[in-house]
């Protein structure tokens, strides 16, 4: 059950207007009828992608912390800040019954303020590359309670352990876009979504409104500073999901209040063009593409007003232009790629539930 909200007009990922975070409702019978719970266990999952040796492997929020760095380095605005922070969050792997191991833990993991529901943020999302696991980092930074941290794109070692590979905190505090939007700053930033394309990463950051190319020697280059694009205020689009079809494509969330309608899908060109592929969509949080280059787009909550749970779906977006519900009954859903079984698979209880109340949810695809 959705409580208390507050008047915030505009918040980004992450800060979504929650007075208060969610009691937990089984999702059971709640889900379309293709779809079923794969896995649970999980501290706010969020972005995923299957190992090239088998096993689902999830980045998890985690659980935050009680760590604080008010009065040592700039915090981000209240009421969204100061956070809190603590190493709580893990990557975890899944296997093919769904039984959850960890890979590595002990991660950086942040909270907002009670105020905004003490909302969670850690690792947000995974890649591999050459068969090596690599993870995206969006809870750290002394701007999240934790000091001597930052943002980072990290290796995870054989051994258990990680090893940065480029660090985004500094970048962004030393390459700062065009428009940031002070009312509602992230110093360290709040990275959503990272590809692995012909031997770099590929990132975005919705609250600076940037796409980044990362190398595995640690270079760190801005493809396009969107916030040039989106301009606030008034039009922040915020990009979060990121998918790679030939083409860069990255799904946005949009303002709050939610207005449905008010995102979309865009697509990157070669020469770093960007244009609306799909508009007219809400909340957008993942992006995919499966076999037959059919667009899937995942909505976290497609009602007005404040997010939602159990009215999460995933939608395709047909040839047309036009968009069918493939499932819903998703409770705040965070990301979803498609799986070697030609099924699709969502992060489910996203943010805002207690921890261990997070799933991921196979849904089988239609023709």
């Amino acid at each position: 059950m959705l409580m208390n909200s507050i008047d915030l007009v505009k918040n980004k990922f992450l800060k979504l207007a929650i007075g208060v975070t969610f009691s937990i409702v089984t999702a059971s019978g709640q889900l379309s009828t293709n779809a079923e719970v794969f896995a649970t266990g999980l501290d706010s999952p969020r972005g995923l992608t299957f190992g090239p040796f088998g096993g689902l492997y999830v980045a998890e929020g985690g659980q935050g912390g009680s760590s604080s760095t008010v009065g040592s380095c700039l915090q981000v605005p209240a009421p969204v800040g100061p956070y809190t922070g603590g190493f709580t969050a893990r990557i975890s792997r899944i296997d093919a019954v769904g039984n959850r191991t960890t890979v590595v833990g002990g991660l950086p993991s942040s909270q907002t303020s009670p105020a905004q529901g003490s909302l969670v943020s850690g690792v947000a999302d995974v890649a591999f590359m050459d068969g090596v696991l690599y993870g995206l980092e969006a809870g750290a930074g002394c701007s999240h309670g934790l000091a001597g941290t930052d943002n980072t794109i990290f290796r995870v070692n054989a051994n258990g352990t990680t090893t940065t590979v480029a660090d985004l905190s500094a970048f962004v505090k030393a390459h700062p876009v065009a428009n940031p939007d002070l009312g509602d700053f992230e110093p360290d930033g709040t990275w959503y979504s990272m590809v692995a394309v012909l031997g770099a990463f590929y990132a975005v950051e919705p609250n600076h409104q940037e796409f980044d190319r990362i190398t595995l020697r640690g270079d760190i280059t801005r493809l396009r500073d969107m916030s040039t694009l989106f301009v606030p205020p008034g039009n922040w689009q915020g990009p979060t999901g990121l998918a790679y079809h030939g083409n860069f494509y990255f799904g946005t969330l949009a303002e709050f209040p939610i207005q449905p309608g008010s995102a979309g899908v865009y697509k990157i060109t070669p020469s770093g063009e960007i244009r609306a592929e799909t508009l007219g969509l809400t909340t957008v949080l993942g992006v995919t593409f499966d076999g037959r280059d059919r667009m899937y787009v995942l909505e976290m909550s497609p009602a007005p007003g404040f997010p939602t749970p159990f009215i999460g779906r995933v939608l395709r977006v047909n040839p047309s232009g036009s968009t069918e519900v493939i499932a819903d009954g998703l409770a705040l859903p965070t990301a979803m790629t498609f799986g070697p079984d030609e099924k699709l698979y969502v992060s489910n209880f996203g943010f805002g539930f207690p921890p261990g109340a997070g799933q991921i949810v196979r849904i089988t695809v239609p023709e």
